[in-house]
């Protein structure tokens, strides 16, 4: 079954004398000292790299505390970035394939009261306790879990399996604009999905030159829709590649794991977000899998899925998902 990152590839050997030049690709190692909090294209590249090019980088905790336990930058989920890719204009796609997510310390915090839009007035008013108490987390890569022991819980002892993901990936946002490193958009930014695991493809629409790719916000684990405000935050040992698909635009995030294709819609209120990923599903599986606009809305009324990425940024976001294995082949 072709996929429509592999249509994607067909489109880049395509154009490969254009977009990728005739030099092998190359693997950067880059260790930041600069960090931002927001989202824009006013951000002097941090590198410049090319389509098929490998980065080898890390990211910091959305406290500002890298791998060492330093307090290196302000909060606010900041960003490693940005990435300059040769070649990408807007109403490019940016495809960017995670290889590595990886946390690099020992520890994380979580938070540990529910967040506001994550459960009714009543039950906030209603709490027992209302001590916003950072709870510290052990990561164990050996034993693949996180585990936490506090006298202040019931039970004491939480153990989990550990699932790094990264909290954040955008690219500069359209109209000049700057938005803070908190808030998900079409450009991607902190979308908080905790299936944005080593293994994904991310597409995202270019808006700028150079794309300006940013990335932060890890996480050891987190449950879906981050309903108590955090995941397990950390930083992050990230390895990534990038390609373009040119002149072929998308409206919102894209995301392709082994088992689905994705939309991640992001908006307030969480219906809207809703629309978002539905609409984009829609136009995905028209201009790439054959689907008429009735097709595409009789298959997906029958096959659709859908998480809640997150319900505590300035937008919440909502995925859409289409199992691949029910898709058809063309």
């Amino acid at each position: 079954m072709r996929t429509c990152v592999r249509r994607f590839a067909v489109v880049l050997l395509a154009l490969a004398p254009a977009a990728i030049g005739s030099q092998a690709p190359a693997t950067h190692r880059f260790t930041p000292t600069q960090f931002y909090t927001t989202y824009s294209f006013a951000h002097p590249p941090a590198l410049r790299i090319k389509p098929g090019d490998r980065v080898i980088t890390r990211t910091i905790d959305a406290a500002g505390t890298d791998w060492d336990g330093k307090s290196v930058s302000p909060g606010g989920n900041p960003q490693t970035g940005p990435f300059f890719i040769e070649g990408a204009e807007p109403d490019d796609t940016l495809v960017v394939t995670f290889d590595k997510i990886e946390p690099n310390r020992a520890t994380g915090y979580s938070g540990s009261l529910m967040a506001p839009y994550a459960v009714t007035p009543q039950a906030i008013a209603a709490r027992a306790d209302r001590d916003p108490k950072r709870m510290t987390w052990n990561i164990d890569k050996v034993r693949g879990i996180v585990w936490l022991d506090s006298p202040d819980l019931t039970p004491s002892h939480l153990e989990l399996p550990l699932k790094p993901m990264l909290g954040c990936v955008a690219v500069a946002p359209a109209r000049k604009e700057a938005i803070a490193a908190i808030a998900p958009g079409a450009f991607g930014g902190n979308m908080d999905y905790a299936g944005l695991n080593a293994g994904v493809k991310l597409m995202l629409p270019v808006n700028e030159p150079g794309a300006l790719l940013f990335i932060g916000d890890g996480h050891a684990r987190m449950g879906e829709a981050e309903a108590a405000g955090t995941g397990v935050e950390t930083s992050m040992d990230v390895e990534f590649t990038v390609a373009l698909v040119k002149k072929k635009p998308i409206a919102w995030p894209r995301l392709e794991n082994d088992t689905h294709i994705m939309v991640l819609g992001s908006a307030r209120p969480l219906l809207e977000a809703f629309q978002h990923a539905t609409a984009d599903m829609q136009k995905w599986l028209m201009a790439d899998y054959g689907f008429s606009e009735r097709g595409a809305s009789t298959f997906m009324g029958q096959a659709l899925e859908y998480e809640i990425a997150n319900v505590v940024d300035p937008s919440f976001t909502v995925v859409a998902k289409m199992r691949k294995a029910l898709l058809p082949r063309r």
